[in-house]
């Protein structure tokens, strides 16, 4: 370095610390005298000058905690006097850099040390990087002098043309740390330390462009703030004038909307929908039909649940058990929510509630004949989760925006049903009860089954947008349940995103339990009656199920409850009965009057609709249930000449072709089964379903009516205990059909004790409860030939019965 080659002059001199700060070469600093150490080396100066020419020099070294630097700058005590506060100081000039040497001795109570001066010259002229370096200084120097308008000082920074002194003249830059002016002040190449000044200032002029921008950004902001504040107040004392003017009250403003939404718990991007609609309402005018528009969006937008879920009870057999106690039977339904609750139980405590986006919610569809619980059921299965219950009606339900919502822009616009049941519940996860969803019609308006297909879409749902809202609407986590009579009627893309259950109806122990557990307690407080008052026989209550009602569910079993309570309240009240009372079986009769369902088993033999040959039971499914079937067959007068088929009973196109599948059969092996075939030729074949008024369809026929008319041909009766299912083909062949258990429960209640169904129907039965397979002898077939050996009565004595002929 030029340091290392500088020519060398010793010096002796008193040391002056600077705690903590720095002086430069060429600075001019007033120092208080009050300072122990400052004294000191002042007056062992001034006691050092009376003996050689000069003004008194002092040694000023930077301590920095408690440490010395090893550079120091030589001063001279240029005046001693008064400074602005009072105080005695001395005025102390820089002359040059001192490099620090061994201690030594001297007057006074000051620290001496032995010193070589720095020589700091550059070299005339100076070299062109030099010079550049020099104007850049200054440029910097008096950009930052400008921003603090210190024009004076400007003028003499443009007018030093040292290197060194130049660099220094840095040590006045209050920005500097005082390790940044130690290290200037330990630099004794003169370039190099212009070069670190340099460094320093645009260092901090970059740092100062950045604060003044960040600043100018929140000036800006606060100024915005301010101003859209008084346009605010200005604008509500304008609204106020004007209210005043026009004699209206005092009311709410855009403002409350804009602190009930700013306080509201909302997902990010509907609170920003939110605040843009209250920035629209400010604009609007009091007078304005839009202002109404966006009120109501935002009444409905803050009175939704968007935060709000309840706890599952995660007590897995609480929950069995509260299913047990509200509802018999219907283990399927039990089974899988209970499944539900496990599964979701299990997801919870290895945090899996929220997957993709997506919570563990549920669809299931209850499908079932009408009566046996499905509704109640929804709200048992809230109860035993613990979730609010919402039931949502679709029966006729035809306008698309039933369940979408309308567009915002039409006159009396409302969300759809679907976030309307949200809102009803308080909760994002309730359980809600989609209510006869078979019912669903479609019309110009749009089809609402088509709307609940993203409804009901498990991997869909999490962003449901209804059109009234417009802002995503998470129904994931919703334990939905549709309930509906007839499977067929609902849309197959719509039930494809559905868990199918089925409710096929009670059995007749069934029954008797939930009458006497449930019903019989409902009825007994709606009569006005205590439970010691009235008391029902088991007989009684099962004479009920199976000879006053014939159902799959239990609605009818109610009301025959309630009509049989309400005659013994109405006798009692006219003295004609005294209480307690039991009713037994032997009561009904007198009270509520004839039984209206019958078995055939119970009938006179003479009596039975299979008393005559041609008649054959069979069994079938219908909107309410399995239901019995009886189909009637005989042949015209030979003189009428009328031969062909005739099929009365409203039948479908189906049913219709398993009437000719049987009839070709027959004809075809009338011989092998010793049926006078011959008859069929000359004579027309008339089949008849009963209960003509019910449109009737399917193939599951088809082994009954092939019995029938084998029976009619033989002259043999059919069993009056058999009822059969199946369907036929040419070759004879038993097909598998669909309602086993629903077919085998309406056996059940109408008395029968053997069925017949397809072989290939056996794994069925698991379906169907143990206590009705014990009850029922069923037989699986694979050909129509076992059929007939089954269901026909044996001839009797060789001789005929009469054949029916048709009139």
């Amino acid at each position: 370095m030029a340091a290392e080659s500088a020519a060398f002059t010793p010096l002796t001199l008193p040391v002056l610390p600077l705690d903590d700060e720095v002086v430069l070469p060429g600075m001019v600093v007033p120092l208080d005298l009050n300072d122990a150490d400052v004294r000191a080396a002042v007056e062992a100066a001034q006691a050092a000058a009376r003996s050689e020419p000069g003004k008194p020099r002092v040694l000023l070294v930077p301590r920095i905690d408690g440490t010395y630097a090893s550079t120091g700058v030589l001063g001279t005590v240029e005046q001693v006097g008064r400074l602005a506060d009072g105080d005695p100081g001395a005025l102390i000039r820089g002359r040059g850099r001192v490099r620090i040497g061994a201690g030594t001795t001297g007057p006074g109570a000051a620290l001496w040390v032995e010193g070589t001066r720095i020589d700091e010259q550059t070299p005339e002229p100076l070299p062109g990087h030099v010079t550049e370096l020099v104007k850049e200084y200054k440029a910097l120097a008096t950009a930052w002098l400008r921003k603090r308008g210190a024009w004076q000082v400007v003028d003499r920074v443009q007018a030093i043309d040292d290197v060194s002194a130049l660099a220094d003249n840095s040590g006045y830059s209050p920005f500097l740390t005082t390790e940044q002016k130690v290290e200037l002040l330990e630099t004794a190449d003169p370039v190099a330390r212009l070069k670190l000044a340099v460094h320093q200032l645009r260092d901090h002029l970059a740092e100062q462009d950045v604060a003044e921008t960040i600043a100018k950004d929140v000036q800006e902001g606060v100024d915005k703030q301010q101003r859209e504040f008084l346009l605010r107040r200005q604008l509500e004392a304008v609204r106020k004038e004007l209210r005043e003017l026009n004699g209206e009250e005092q009311g709410e403003e855009s403002d409350d909307y804009r602190a009930r939404v700013e306080a509201a718990d909302l997902p990010e991007k509907v609170r920003e929908a939110a605040l843009k609609e209250v920035d629209k309402l400010e604009r609007a005018s009091d007078q304005s039909p839009e202002g109404s528009w966006i009120r109501t969006w935002l009444d409905t937008v803050l009175e939704l649940p968007w935060s709000k879920r309840t706890e599952d009870a995660y007590d897995i057999q609480g929950a069995r058990a509260v299913l047990d106690a509200e509802h018999a039977g219907l283990d399927d339904v039990k089974e899988r929510i209970t499944e539900y609750l496990a599964v979701r139980k299990r997801r919870g405590d290895r945090g899996l509630g929220v997957v993709g986006g997506r919570r563990g919610g549920a669809v299931l569809a209850l499908v079932g004949p009408p009566g046996v619980g499905k509704t109640s059921l929804g709200e048992s299965v809230a109860h035993a989760m613990g979730r609010e219950f919402v039931r949502v009606a679709l029966g006729g339900v035809r306008d698309e925006a039933e369940i979408r919502g309308h567009r915002r822009t039409y006159v009396g616009a409302l969300p759809g049903r679907i976030v309307r049941a949200i809102k009803e519940a308080g909760s994002m996860n309730p359980v809600v009860l989609l209510d006869e969803i078979d019912k669903v019609g479609s019309d110009f308006r749009g089809d609402p089954a088509a709307a609940l297909l993203e409804v009901l879409d498990p991997a869909q749902n999490h962003t449901f947008r209804d059109h009234y809202l417009e802002v995503e609407l998470d129904l994931s986590d919703v334990v939905f349940l549709a309930t509906a009579n007839v499977l067929e009627a609902i849309p197959e893309a719509l039930l494809d995103r559905m868990e199918l259950v089925r409710l096929d109806g009670y059995t007749e122990d069934e029954k008797v339990v939930i009458a006497r557990d449930h019903l019989l307690p409902r009825q007994l407080e709606r009569a006005g009656l205590d439970a010691d008052e009235v008391t029902l026989d088991e007989s009684a209550l099962r004479k009920l199920a199976g000879e006053y009602t014939r159902e799959a569910g239990v609605r009818n079993l109610e009301r025959s409850v309630a009509r049989l309570l309400r005659k013994i309240a109405a006798q009692h009240e006219l003295g004609e009965r005294e209480l307690p009372f039991t009713v037994t079986e032997g009561d009904l009769r007198a009270l509520i009057g004839r039984p209206h369902h019958v078995p055939e088993s119970a009938q006179d033999p003479a009596e039975r609709r299979t008393a005559v040959p041609g008649v054959a039971t069979g069994l079938a499914v219908t909107g309410a249930g399995g239901d019995v079937l009886y189909v009637e067959a005989s042949l015209a007068d030979p003189e009428t000449g009328a031969a062909g088929l005739t099929l009365t009973g409203q039948l479908g196109d189906v049913m219709k072709e398993s009437a000719q599948i049987a009839l070709s059969f027959l004809r075809s092996h009338g011989a092998e089964l010793e049926l006078p075939v011959a008859d069929l030729k000359d004579r027309g074949a008339h089949i008849h379903f009963p209960a003509g008024a019910v449109p009737k369809d399917g193939p599951s026929a088809g082994i009954t009516m092939t019995t029938a008319l084998a029976s009619l041909l033989s002259g043999r009766l059919v069993r009056t205990d058999v009822a059969m299912t199946g369907e036929v083909s040419l070759t004879g062949r038993v097909l598998p059909i669909g309602g086993v258990k629903q077919k085998l429960l309406a056996a059940h209640r109408a008395g029968v004790t053997t069925v017949i169904i397809p072989k290939r129907n056996e794994p069925d039965l698991d379906d169907v409860p143990a206590e009705v397979l014990d009850k029922l002898d069923v037989h699986t077939v694979t050909d129509v030939r076992q059929v007939l050996e089954l269901a026909l009565a044996p001839a009797m004595n060789g001789a005929t019965p009469e054949v029916p002929v048709a009139a």
